[in-house]
């Protein structure tokens, strides 16, 4: 029965066979991601609450709304900053670790591995409520080293301070996803060959040169990759940003997530909302595109 499945399956041809095995997952993202980026489009020039149909016609009003309002600018710039921390401290130190664990083989090397990527393990919310009990005011970890170094009563809520929450919570994105990334360096180190590196010791290079000529070339196609994801994660974070104030104080830590959220959902301004989701695609897309377009087409023709 099987054979005759199969030999009926190579008499179809490569493209009906193709058709058919894409048919589910082509299905699955329309009902998923095209039909509901469509609506998005469609109901951010409206002003709708969600309840009925839309009917109130506002053109780009959406978007010039939030153009101007200050919240939206202040969510803008911590996606920026946590863009810039994670390509600037987040992945160099995934690099790093993954360096120091992953390409020496000691007792315990696989415990260290485990140690860093627990914390991708968890689930975000979860990431969340256990780093407000390491920032708690009162018995969090900021105030008791306070208090060990003499300053009595003491209690430091990073959280609560406008001026430190989006730091603090920066602190947290990093721990939470440094392991994810030194887990594909180390995928992407196992493929750097040893002969290169030694020729180039033989041949007078020191360890920092054989780090930037040889291991970081080799390992190209892992940083593109990582990169990628870091960027896309960074612009769509949501659920520890979320768990750790939902934006506050005074949305100081707002991203464009939660702003959505926070300015559409929950005030059911569900056209606004969209006009705010149309705004985190297209800044999604438009990376994708370039990155796609100047950064992986280059590395594929190299």
């Amino acid at each position: 029965m099987i054979g005759h499945q199969r030999k009926k399956l190579q008499t179809m041809g490569s493209g009906p066979v193709a058709l058919l095995l894409i048919a589910p997952a082509f299905v699955l993202f329309t009902l998923f991601v095209v039909i509901p980026v469509i609506q998005a489009g469609y109901y951010s020039v409206f002003h709708w609450n969600g309840m009925g149909p839309a009917s109130d016609f506002r053109g780009l009003g959406n978007f010039r709304q939030m153009t101007q309002h200050p919240v939206f600018a202040t969510a803008l710039q911590n996606n920026l900053v946590l863009i810039v921390v994670s390509l600037v401290v987040q992945l160099p130190l995934a690099f790093l670790l993954a360096m120091l664990v992953g390409r020496r083989s000691f007792p315990g090397v696989m415990i260290f591995r485990s140690i860093f990527f627990f914390p991708y393990v968890l689930a975000e919310i979860v990431t969340g409520i256990i780093w407000k009990f390491i920032y708690h005011p009162q018995v969090g970890v900021p105030t008791m080293l306070a208090r060990l170094f003499g300053a009595d009563g003491a209690q430091i809520g990073l959280l609560g301070e406008p001026n430190a929450a989006f730091s603090a919570i920066l602190v947290v994105v990093v721990w939470k996803y440094l392991g994810f990334h030194m887990i594909l360096y180390i995928a992407g180190l196992q493929g750097v060959s040893k002969d290169l590196e030694d020729a180039a010791v033989v041949d007078g290079a020191s360890k920092l040169q054989v780090v930037r000529h040889v291991i970081i070339p080799s390992i190209r196609n892992t940083i593109v990759i990582s990169v990628f994801l870091s960027v896309i994660g960074s612009l769509n974070i949501f659920d520890v940003v979320w768990a750790l104030g939902q934006g506050g104080p005074v949305h100081s830590t707002e991203t464009l997530v939660t702003y959505l959220y926070n300015f559409g959902f929950r005030r059911f301004a569900f056209g606004y909302g969209s006009a705010v989701a149309v705004v985190i695609f297209l800044l999604s897309f438009a990376f994708n595109f370039l990155y796609q377009r100047f950064i992986v087409r280059e590395q594929t023709n190299g």
